[in-house]
């Protein structure tokens, strides 16, 4: 293995194109040739460049796997460079590159697949898993779970492995100031964030739901939701229908997460599912205590009443009830939190998680 090639052509900046970037300078650190097939300008190549990396771009739309013309291209594209392993995330790139990967000798076809969402049991996506794939990793058992449910009976559950996404600790400790922004102290009470894109899937309307329980009660908090999407104005109305304006805010994208992570009390995730929740990690690993529904891979994360809270979905009473228990109880934050750091240090990190990878794509163990 020497020529290796991530693969992902999405033109936003996401959870999947933060590990595809972070595996790749991983992989350039250890020696490989590395290159990103992505689209021209998305923030995947503009950061993919500024860390040395090689770039093709392609684009693999929805039913790009039916031209010919890309077929070929990147059939030439990884014949003169002698690719050997070609990595994916998104089903519309593993469509068009892994056939086209397999017709030109790649040796490593691999889907690392992030979404906890069922396959299609198509003709194309069993021919796909049986026959162009050489390599199926997952990112939690409950992705395991969903890849298996409709193609039981066409793919062998031994052949999907399962590992966990990691993070780059060193590099995360050293981007947090000492100082806090005073961005998220600028009102009183305790500091809740929420970080992920405003979808339905997020479950953002429920953190609205509880913030309203807590104002009800009387409780001093303030809730940063951060993030972007297309649910922002319902979000808004929901703000304006229980007069939150003054306890919840919508930061919009942030690109620090890291002191974001730092400068909250509580991280609180009503994600109605997860393939893995990476936010949880960045939480952890900033020493904080999480709560989020049992449901989903949450639980591969969260050790219940040592690192978090676990609620069963979709209970807000008990959601609130357990957030307020932690509002409560400095001493109890601290508890959570550093054995969360602890559970980070010891399960999620990326240099071990990145070996694991490596040792399955060299020896298929």
């Amino acid at each position: 293995m020497k020529n290796v090639c991530f693969f992902n052509t999405v033109k936003f900046w996401g959870g999947g194109e933060k590990l595809h970037l972070e595996y790749a300078l991983k992989f350039k650190e250890r020696g490989y040739r590395v290159f990103l097939a992505t689209s021209k300008n998305s923030p995947l190549s503009q950061k993919g460049l500024q860390g040395g990396l090689l770039i093709f771009n392609i684009y693999a739309g929805n039913l790009s796997f039916l031209n010919p013309v890309k077929y070929f291209r990147l059939y030439r594209w990884y014949r003169k460079e002698k690719i050997d392993t070609v990595i994916f995330s998104s089903s519309q790139d593993v469509k068009l590159g892994s056939f086209s990967a397999r017709l030109a000798g790649v040796t490593n076809i691999v889907y690392l697949r992030g979404l906890a969402a069922p396959v299609k049991n198509s003709f194309v996506n069993r021919f796909l898993f049986n026959h162009a794939l050489t390599h199926i990793v997952a990112n939690s058992e409950e992705t395991k779970r969903t890849i298996l449910k409709n193609l039981q009976k066409s793919v062998a559950a031994e052949k999907v492995k399962v590992i966990y996404h990691g993070i780059d600790l060193k590099d995360f400790d050293s981007r947090i100031h000492p100082e806090i922004n005073p961005a998220y102290r600028v009102r009183p009470g305790i500091v809740l964030g929420n970080a992920g894109r405003l979808t339905s899937q997020k479950g953002q309307h429920l953190l609205i739901e509880i913030a309203n329980r807590l104002k009800q009660k009387n409780i001093r908090f303030t809730l940063f939701i951060a993030g972007t999407g297309e649910m922002k104005a319902t979000l808004e109305e929901l703000i304006d229908k229980y007069n939150l304006h003054k306890e919840v805010v919508l930061l919009g994208f942030v690109e620090d997460v890291e002191n974001f992570m730092h400068a909250i009390d509580i991280f609180i995730l009503t994600s109605i599912w997860e393939g893995f929740g990476y936010v949880i990690v960045e939480a952890m690993a900033a020493r904080k205590p999480t709560i989020a529904f049992d449901i989903s891979s949450n639980p591969e994360i969260i050790i219940n009443n040592q690192t978090g809270f676990l609620v069963e979905y979709p209970d807000l009473e008990t959601f609130s009830g357990k957030l307020e228990t932690l509002i409560n109880d400095e001493n109890l934050r601290l508890k959570f939190g550093n054995q969360g750091r602890e559970t980070v240090e010891r399960q999620f990190q990326l240099d071990d998680r990145i070996t694991d990878f490596e040792r399955y794509l060299l020896s298929g163990e």
